[in-house]
């Protein structure tokens, strides 16, 4: 394995040497001049990009610039975020010196913006040959209210589910099956992923981050070219980019309340230290006893910087960004709704309230015995995160047109998920007292008592015995990537690398304990008779509390890629290449407390390829069409041993896609239009479901399974006027199992959570001194499991926002804000019980577990900028 590592980097370190080693001088002359917008402002980093050499630099504080560009003819590209991008065609002379000022429009189309992600080199989405979405800053503040589903279901293809609370957002990207969780969508932050390998345990993403004021924009890059970059995504990447500083110092100070008790500072402070030297520091502190009442406030920080160096006459930099976070929120799962001839909706509890969650503050502080030792439940903080990240990164151009980018990456977290699971795992529904103790083969004499006073409860009181899981899940993680470009004529070579050493634990306990069957339940005591002799059932409400099992997973990764960006007058045409091997170390507790393990190491490798091509119908229409062949690596934590030290196979999993669409911008309205086919094959996937062995455990069941999807993805985008605009998007697809091992019956079924039909309308008008927008997501039907058994009905999600801002003088403001998520109320169910699965039904019960999106909330907000 050494020798193995060392042979790539050796190899790696000669092609970068000959890469730069055959550089050499141009002549040359210098343009200077002034970028503003329509009202003469000067704007502050502008990007002036010479695009033969993509050599460039930025304006400063009052919008000037001054760049070296050789002799010949060049064309300039002048860009900068929110607004349309300009190229101009310079006739250079060696030693003259040029002057061209600039003014650049709002991009309300937003299809002429630079973007970065999935790309070799930066350009337009215009001019990108697959499809891609750029959220800005003041969208992205105004959109977040809950967690990052709230932004991305925003994005055409995405279903993305919010109900668990601030994190663990369940992200469905179109035609692929998942539990959700980023399975298939790593979450990037600056160009590095938050975790580089899915599968050593079942925690989303974004556990380890929080959006915050401090970012610059999101980038989602969907389809099979995204294999090709950065820890490789076989359906999209998911970027969100840092505000860096400027010369012009920026400060923000927004102060957030809602209803259910929230209260929230953002603040961001960003300019610049010295000459060529910037920062940019950003964070958070929460306090929230919602949003829904279950008695856990949640409260917690996070604080992230960057700083930032220039040289090599503005076409360089190093980057150094941090992040430390301490947080911790509640995750809130499927639990009994009302189910009145198929209306699943909250239902009433014993006091006559509408039961909203069955977490509850008196379910903590419980403890028991384990092989190794007392466990206390940590039940109470929810999902927390403390840790944090320490990453570097290079950018570098050389004189014969070749540039470096190194990236490196630190990060280790203690991270815990602890949540309130949705029933017993054998019964899973409310209960009479009769029925409870009949179910469980109890005296019919017990006598059920609440715990804080020793009432005794009504005769028609329900009862609903939950299980809690506490996880730990330490993470650490050690990542990099370098990539070595060279612009020749038309063409953009890159050739890169990119290592990963990633290990977490897996280490669970879970703990039945009796409630009443209300919102935020109070726990109960059950006590009967046997034979003369009083037995207590349920002490304090704790019932019975076990370990579960103990794992310990380690990736290792290593790829190279390769790819070729050319860039003609009316064609474009990409292709690249990864190859990538994946190492896994795997240790499985055979019994709790045992000492004794599973212990075993798997690898796989594999190659992925991407075409891609673009034609300028004219100067508003462009067409393209991209074809992949990527992979995927199976979740270490779903491989098993077939005997002791042997573990079973271990093989990529392919996937081939497709695309063919059109891209249309000119004037005041945009429109984008895609047919895309995804085909995936042989996909182990892994469900988290009850133990019909074991009541009340859940263990981890893992199926092969094949998948097929087509389907037409389209966005529209008017500019009524230079302050008004409407937008829209509209995602139709088709999809099936080709393919399920062990269950040839399903074959044919939907993909589960998949709709069929999913789109966004909306309207934003902003003039500078008042804002609103409005906004309505539809999701339509979809089956909560692989059976097909349970169909959930579509469900709207409409939100409005608006503000005022107040001209404070000397460039300072305070906009005055009011949000509504959720504005109808809507009381749509995300999802069934997945750890029920297949045998899970619609029924005609009285109860069906689900998990119902969250209900409406009221954000005010007042924002500070100077």
């Amino acid at each position: 394995m050494k020798n193995y590592y060392q042979n790539i980097r050796q190899a790696f370190v000669l092609v970068l040497f000959l890469a730069v080693s055959g550089g050499m001088l141009f002549a040359q002359g210098t343009l200077s001049g002034k970028v503003t917008d329509t009202k003469g402002e000067g704007l502050i980093g502008a990007s002036i990009l010479i695009k033969s050499t993509s050599s460039g630099t930025v304006t400063d504080f009052d919008g000037n610039y001054t760049v070296s560009v050789p002799a010949g003819d060049q064309m300039i590209v002048i860009s900068y975020t929110g607004y349309a991008t300009q190229e101009m065609t310079l006739s250079v002379r060696n030693g003259q010196s040029y002057t061209e000022n600039i003014i650049l429009n709002a991009d309300n189309l937003q299809l002429d913006e630079v973007v970065v992600t999935g790309s070799f080199t930066g350009r337009t989405q215009k001019a990108s040959p697959m499809s891609i979405t750029l959220i800005g800053t003041e969208q992205l503040q105004r959109l977040s209210s809950n967690s990052q589903a709230d932004i991305l279901r925003t994005v055409p293809g995405i279903t993305a589910e919010g109900g668990g609370g601030e994190v663990a957002s369940n992200v469905f990207v179109r035609g692929l099956p998942s539990g959700g969780q980023y399975q298939f969508t790593p979450l990037q932050v600056d160009g590095l992923p938050v975790l580089s390998t899915f599968g050593l345990n079942s925690s989303a993403h974004d556990v380890y981050f929080r959006n915050d004021i401090g970012i610059r924009n999101l980038e989602f890059t969907r389809g099979g070219s995204s294999t090709l970059f950065g820890a490789g995504s076989v359906a999209g990447i998911i970027n969100y980019s840092s505000i860096t500083g400027t010369a012009t110092p920026k400060n923000t100070v927004q102060l957030e309340w809602a209803e259910g008790g929230r209260a929230k500072v953002d603040v961001l402070s960003s300019g610049p230290l010295a000459e060529n030297l910037f920062y940019a520091v950003s964070g958070f502190y929460r306090y929230d006893e919602g949003p829904l009442e279950t008695g856990l406030p949640t409260r917690g920080h996070q604080v992230r910087a960057n700083i930032k160096k220039l040289f090599n006459e503005g076409n360089s930099s190093f980057t150094v960004f941090a992040q430390s976070i301490n947080d911790n929120v509640q995750f809130y799962l499927p639990y009994p709704l009302a189910n009145d001839s198929g209306q699943r909706e909250r239902p009433i509890g014993n006091d006559g309230e509408t039961v909203f969650t069955t977490l509850t503050d008196q379910a903590t502080d419980f403890s028991f015995d384990t092989p190794n030792g007392r466990f206390n439940s940590p039940i109470e903080n929810g999902v927390s995160t403390s840790g944090g990240y320490l990453m570097a990164e290079l950018k570098h151009s050389f004189d014969n047109d070749v540039r470096l980018s190194v990236k490196a990456k630190s990060a280790k977290y203690d991270h815990n998920f602890n949540l309130f699971l949705d029933g017993d795992g054998v019964r899973n529904v409310p209960e009479s007292a009769s029925v409870y103790l009949n179910n469980r083969d109890l005296p019919d004499n017990g006598t059920f008592t609440y715990v804080d006073d020793g009432t005794t409860l009504g005769a028609n009181d329900l009862l609903f015995e939950n299980r809690i899981l506490d996880r730990a899940r330490p993470m650490e993680e050690t990542v990099g990537e370098i990539q070595l470009s060279k612009t020749s004529g038309d063409h953009t070579f890159s050739v890169g690398t990119f290592l990963s050493d990633t290990r977490a634990e897996d280490n669970n306990w879970i703990l039945n304990f009796l409630g009443d069957f209300s919102n935020s339940p109070r726990v109960v005591n059950l006590t009967y008779d046997d034979n003369g002799e009083m037995v207590n059932y349920s002490t304090g409400g704790f019932i019975s509390g076990r370990q579960t099992s103990n794992n310990v997973l380690r990736s290792t990764k290593v790829a190279f890629f390769a790819g070729d960006q050319y860039q003609g007058e009316r064609f474009s045409f990409d292709v690249g290449l990864r190859w990538e091997k994946a190492f896994g170390d795997i240790s499985k507790e055979t019994g709790v407390g045992s000492n004794t393990f599973n212990k075993g190491k798997v690898s796989a490798s594999d190659v992925a390829v991407a075409v891609a091509g673009l034609y300028k119908v004219n100067p508003a229409l462009n067409v393209y069409a991209n074809a992949s062949r990527g992979y995927f690596f199976p979740e270490l934590r779903g491989v098993g041993f077939s005997s002791p030290g042997q573990t079973l196979s271990y093989e990529t999993e392919s996937i081939i896609q497709g695309e063919l669409g059109m891209k249309y911008g000119k004037d005041k309205f945009a429109a984008t239009a895609a047919l895309f086919l995804v085909n995936l094959n042989d996909r182990r996937n892994i469900d988290f479901v009850n133990d019909p062995n074991n009541p009340g455990s859940v263990i981890e069941q893992v199926r092969v399974q094949s998948t097929r999807t087509f389907g037409l993805e389209t966005s529209l985008n008017y500019a009524v006027s230079e302050a008004f605009s409407l937008y829209g998007n509209l995602t139709l697809q088709s999809h099936e199992f080709t393919k399920v091992e062990g269950n040839d019956e399903q074959v044919g079924n939907k993909l589960r959570r998949q709709p069929n039909v999913m789109g966004l309308v909306g309207g934003m008008y902003d003039n500078g001194t008042i804002d609103a927008s409005a906004s309505a997501n539809f999701l339509g039907k979809k089956f909560a499991n692989d059976a097909n058994t349970v169909e959930l009905d579509g469900y709207n999600i409409v939100r409005l926002d608006g503000g005022y801002t107040l001209d404070l003088g000397k460039k300072q403001s305070l906009r005055l804000g009011l949000s509504v998520f959720n504005l109808l109320d809507s009381a749509g169910v995300t999802e069934g019980s997945p750890r029920q699965a297949d045998a899970q039904a619609g029924g005609v019960s009285a109860f069906f577990v689900g998990r119902p999106i969250l209900p409406r909330r009221i954000f005010i907000r007042a924002a500070f900028n100077f």
